[in-house]
């Protein structure tokens, strides 16, 4: 099991903030995960129950020709998928982390941390970062308050009484979104790498060090996402089931998206980008628009998009790891999730512009392979979407059972990822997410999709009183 070496002065009364595993008894995590495996069981018990429905339903949906055209065309989208997913295995195993190279072939590189409403959080951030193995003389710490509500600048200074010059810190004149910190941070970055951090993240010691490699020993590398974990999933539930999400999607999709040198998303937790790379996109990056509007979100995904565009490669490192806090409630996680998914619609049309162009030297079929599955994702979500409700509509028990078989099947692909990786007690919890995604947020990329043209962070607010 991965463990951090955060020093243990950081603790400013977060949750989690060791990252070590709550192992106090939690009543409610039993229930929840014994009420997850006692609902697919019985849900597995009627779909062998009701097995002779459920043959007749599908006949009865091929006889009709559209029915007949969706069943194909779902068909051919499975296979598909499958053989995506057999490919993304066959990548992940070949998939190796580059090791950090030596403090003298290290090139000097910028830290910037953008924050809004962070409160205490940006002092664990910035002193985590503070305690890198990194050569001091080569790092630089920029720390950008956008305006916060909250006291966020008097814990930017409260960092700045402990560290002196080895951080600068930086106050906007008024909020003006993330995208806007960070050029100003880009602007004034001196170092050859510039490396960006969420103001609600904190780092291992070796984080930098390893997440800045790659561009030593790659000269086409271009930017590298770092592997994300949750830093908060002590007690709340959903931080549990996201960090299992978090592993799959980091340490499994990524990886394999790294054998193909196109990682179409470095986080904003943690990414770090060549500096001419950078600079030769900035402009555009920080004019850009979507129908019309200035885009607010989404600034990782576009930056990345646009350095791919420029030919560069685009990497992972497993070993480079942030934790970072995420939402503790369900209207929170949904809001994170609409902006991401609206992100992603975004971007996608815009990969459409070039990724079938000649727009790298060497092969070009990873990226557009990954760039296709995206897009059928997008495609396929409102035809999957009235199939689903007329399924409920017309069999509700048969769509019931079938969908919690099904979660139970494909969901033990990322339970036993996660357990190889980390542990087995805590991997249970990729069986409640699936169910929870299944059937709370499954109108999430529909909707993001219908409202992909609108602005706004959603998550970032201040509670009222």
């Amino acid at each position: 099991m991965r463990k951090n070496n955060i020093p243990s002065e950081l603790n400013l009364d977060y949750p989690n903030q060791n990252h070590q595993t709550n192992k106090t008894f939690n009543p409610r995590n039993t229930i929840v995960l014994a009420g997850t495996f006692l609902l697919m069981i019985f849900a597995a018990f009627l779909a062998v129950y009701y097995q002779e429905q459920f043959l007749a339903f599908r006949e009865e949906r091929l006889n009709s020709t559209i029915g007949a055209i969706f069943f194909w065309i779902a068909t051919g989208l499975f296979f598909f998928k499958g053989g995506y997913f057999l490919y993304t295995l066959y990548l992940y195993f070949r998939y190796r982390s580059v090791k950090a190279v030596s403090d003298e072939e290290l090139p000097t590189c910028t830290v910037i941390v953008p924050a809004y409403n962070e409160g205490k959080q940006v002092y664990a951030t910035l002193m985590s970062l503070a305690q890198s193995e990194y050569p001091e003389e080569k790092l630089e710490l920029l720390a950008i308050d956008d305006g916060s509500q909250d006291n966020t600048w008097f814990w930017m200074n409260e960092a700045k009484k402990v560290l002196g010059d080895r951080v600068t810190i930086l106050q906007q004149p008024k909020n003006q979104g993330k995208r806007h910190a960070l050029y100003r941070g880009f602007k004034m970055g001196k170092g050859d790498i510039f490396v960006t951090v969420d103001s609600d993240s904190v780092v291992d010691s070796d984080t930098l060090k390893n997440l800045v490699s790659p561009f030593v020993v790659n000269e086409k590398c271009g930017a590298v996402a770092g592997n994300i974990r949750v830093l908060n999933n002590e007690k709340a539930l959903l931080p549990k089931m996201l960090n299992v999400s978090f592993v799959l999607s980091f340490e499994f999709v990524r990886s394999a998206e790294s054998q193909l040198n196109s990682v179409l998303c470095t986080p904003g937790a943690l990414a770090a980008y060549r500096r001419s790379a950078v600079f030769a996109c900035l402009d555009e990056w920080i004019n850009q628009t979507f129908m019309g509007q200035p885009s607010d979100i989404g600034e990782d995904r576009a930056m990345t998009n646009m350095i791919l565009k420029q030919g560069h490669y685009v990497l992972f490192q497993r070993n480079a790891y942030a934790y970072t806090n995420v939402p503790e409630k369900y209207k929170g996680l949904y809001k994170m999730f609409i902006r991401w998914g609206r992100s992603n619609v975004r971007e996608n049309i815009a990969m459409a512009k070039y990724v079938f162009t000649n727009f790298r030297e060497g092969s070009k079929s990873g990226a557009r392979l990954l760039f296709l599955n995206q897009s059928f994702k997008i495609v396929m979500c409102y035809p999957f979407l009235i199939f689903m409700l007329l399924f409920i509509l017309t069999h509700p028990v048969l769509f019931i059972s079938s969908t919690l078989l099904g979660i139970l099947i494909f969901s033990s692909f990322p339970m036993l990822f996660y357990a190889k990786r980390y542990k087995f007690s805590e991997s249970f919890w990729a069986y409640s997410y699936s169910i929870l995604y299944t059937f709370g947020l499954f109108w999430i990329t529909p909707y993001a999709i219908a409202t992909a043209s609108r602005r706004g962070w959603l998550t970032r607010d201040l509670p009222t009183a």
